[in-house]
């Protein structure tokens, strides 16, 4: 079901991650998620709220590209915008809930303004960005999986994601940024991963599913401050204090209801128990003229500071399952989880600072009792430039594997007992997923995908009882950035 536009408000406030899509055809060097570039393969283009580095189809166009020629105009005076285009169909050819294909897309307005070009306030910009967002979702009504198919699946909405004020301080040593702000585009990035299409690769399933509402990431960001220490010597240290609760839906997990509560993405909640999210970086190689091959280890995790529904009990401590029980799960406090992220640059192509092969693995613990998810982990690889005359093509393979808490896992066993019938016990799920992204000209890339998705849901069953049955899914991704 489509949506109107966006009201007039959203299109005026628009604004953007800081890399903005470039006019040129030589791309920016810029690292997913703000940080310093360490992977070779981080690919030409990528619909993960991250971003990285990217080039626009302007040069392209020919006259069209800008034929007022404003944006040279715009850019002296401190504006710069961009455009994403994302429109992909997915199927599921086996397995699954049922077997079907749809079809989605996503468009991606930003703006960045340099304050100190437009009222002489040094070292200030201004960021926001605003999604358009259109399509059924595969994982949802077809696949029944928890690790979802595709990062830009949301319900269909013209929204507001992020609006915030940065403020470098110390010959931008600190940044302190306030405003309405997603935890995914700086938090618990991989910028090897940024190459895949399902959502996990970006703000992984354990966040997603343990935090409420999925927690500050896409669809939904909640106001926030975030401060970022950047001393020098490849060290970097960011933590960011948010609502921990951005639509209000007062459960966690990325429930499509909690999207209805928060339809514009201006709801700009204040109230709610609050979340932290904390990392430390050391980046290595990435000066001009290192020697060895470039790369970072990440530490992190996250605190919630709000009640949790136990997953098995009620609050009179009965099953949940039980037929005496009262449905209502016994509070308990806070949420918590740990993390760790090494990207690494295996190989680099001679004389190339954007060709090579780059390797990830991610792995988080939650051992916090309100958790559906415990534990997760993913790794993968990604090549770009690996065939010849295809330099900007990257092609990758990755894997992730989500396990279901002793809680959860417990509670299936409860329900079993008492109904008496014979059904799967849910235990983990785990994607592999292997795609090809060709740079057709710079700043339009066609990108095939195949995902296995086994044990989908964990291992939930089937109408008649039995465990759903493995799912393959097949897509066509077609990303446009102006």
């Amino acid at each position: 079901m489509f949506r109107r536009p966006a009201p007039a408000f959203l299109i005026a406030a628009l604004a953007a991650t800081p890399a903005l899509a470039q006019p040129t055809g030589k791309p920016v060097f810029e690292g997913a998620g703000g940080d310093p570039r360490v992977s070779v393969s981080q690919p030409e283009s990528t619909s993960q709220a991250s971003g990285g580095y990217v080039r626009s189809i302007e040069p392209s166009l020919g006259p069209l590209g800008d034929p007022l020629g404003l944006r040279p105009v715009l850019k002296e005076k401190g504006i710069e915008y961009s455009l994403t285009y994302v429109g992909e169909t997915l199927g599921n050819a086996f397995g699954g809930l049922r077997q079907g294909a749809i079809v989605q897309d996503r468009l991606n307005l930003r703006l960045n303004l340099d304050l100190q070009k437009l009222v002489g306030w040094d070292g200030a910009t201004v960021h926001a960005n605003a999604y358009f967002i259109h399509g059924t979702g595969l994982s949802r009504y077809y696949v029944g999986n928890l690790l979802t198919t595709s990062v830009i699946e949301a319900l269909p909405s013209s929204r507001l994601y992020v609006l915030w004020l940065d403020q470098q301080l110390f010959d931008g040593k600190l940044g302190i940024r306030i405003g309405q702000q997603a935890a995914d585009t700086e938090f618990f990035v991989s910028q090897t991963a940024t190459v895949f299409v399902n959502s996990t690769f970006g703000w992984p399933v354990i966040t997603g599913l343990d935090l409420p509402s999925g927690g500050p990431a896409y669809p939904l960001a909640a106001p926030a401050i975030r401060a970022k220490y950047v001393p020098g010597g490849g060290f970097s240290l960011q933590a960011g204090l948010y609502d921990g609760d951005p639509a209000g839906a007062n459960r966690p997990g990325q429930d499509p209801e909690a999207q209805r509560l928060d339809r514009t993405g201006t709801n700009f909640r204040l109230r709610d128990p609050a979340l932290i999210v904390a990392e430390a970086t050391y980046a290595y190689n990435t000066a001009d003229g290192a020697k060895g091959l470039p790369g970072d280890i990440t530490l992190g995790g996250w605190q919630h500071f709000g009640r949790f529904d136990s997953l098995r009990f009620d609050t009179t401590g009965l099953p949940l399952a039980d037929p005496r029980s009262n449905g209502i799960g016994r509070p308990l406090r806070g949420n918590a989880g740990i993390y760790a992220i090494w990207d690494q640059t295996l190989y680099r192509e001679t004389g190339k600072d954007d060709e090579g092969l780059g390797f990830f693995v991610r792995a988080a613990y939650s051992p916090t009792r309100s958790s559906l998810i415990s534990a997760y982990v993913d790794t993968g690889l990604a090549y770009k430039g690996l065939f010849p005359g295809r330099d900007d093509d990257t092609i990758g393979i990755s894997v992730a594997h989500a396990r279901l808490s002793d809680d959860a896992r417990r509670a299936d066993g409860d329900t079993i007992v008492t109904s008496g019938m014979p059904m799967p016990r849910r235990r983990a799920e785990t994607v592999i997923e292997a795609t090809y992204q060709a740079a057709v000209v710079p700043g339009f890339t066609l990108q095939p995908d195949v995902q296995l998705i086994l044990h989908p849901g964990g291992g939930i069953a089937d109408a008649q009882g039995r465990r759903v049955r493995n799912a393959g899914v097949f897509g066509l991704r077609a990303t446009i950035q102006y």
